[in-house]
């Protein structure tokens, strides 16, 4: 799978993030790292948007900014998620193509349980409110 990345801070976290893809075979194009937030969450955004990437993940200190940059591109269903079943759920319910997280209080081990969860979840067709998204664009 091909995995759009960017971060407005390298960390432990963040390369701990980008071994952990690589290791599992993931194609990673590191869009920002470091780069001020809104520059990191729009270049992945702008990636996914445009099929560059299969999905994407974005980090800064909260993860608020970068989920907030990367939901401004139309096409984007970014999801600031702290837990892997809340990383579940954005994918199957919400169909979420960007996962953002805070480097603040994520650590290794709980990035990587939002990444497994993130990329080996996909969207439940006959969920409704995938309808409405669809039908309201």
């Amino acid at each position: 799978m091909r995995i759009a990345f960017g971060t407005d801070e390298v960390s432990p976290v963040t390369e701990h993030v980008l071994t952990w893809l690589s290791d599992r075979g993931h194609e990673i194009d590191l869009l920002a790292a470091p780069a001020d937030w809104p520059d990191a969450g729009r270049a992945v955004a702008e990636a996914v948007a445009a099929g560059h990437a299969d999905l994407g993940v974005v980090c800064c200190w909260t993860g608020t900014g970068v989920s907030i940059a990367a939901n401004k591109v139309p096409g984007v269903r970014a999801a600031l998620c702290t837990d892997a079943e809340t990383a579940r759920g954005a994918r199957l319910w919400n169909d979420a193509n960007v996962l953002a997280f805070g480097l603040r209080l994520t650590t290794a081990a709980v990035a990587e349980e939002l990444l497994n969860a993130f990329l080996s979840t996909d969207a439940d067709p006959d969920d409704a409110h995938l309808v409405y998204r669809v039908e309201r664009g």
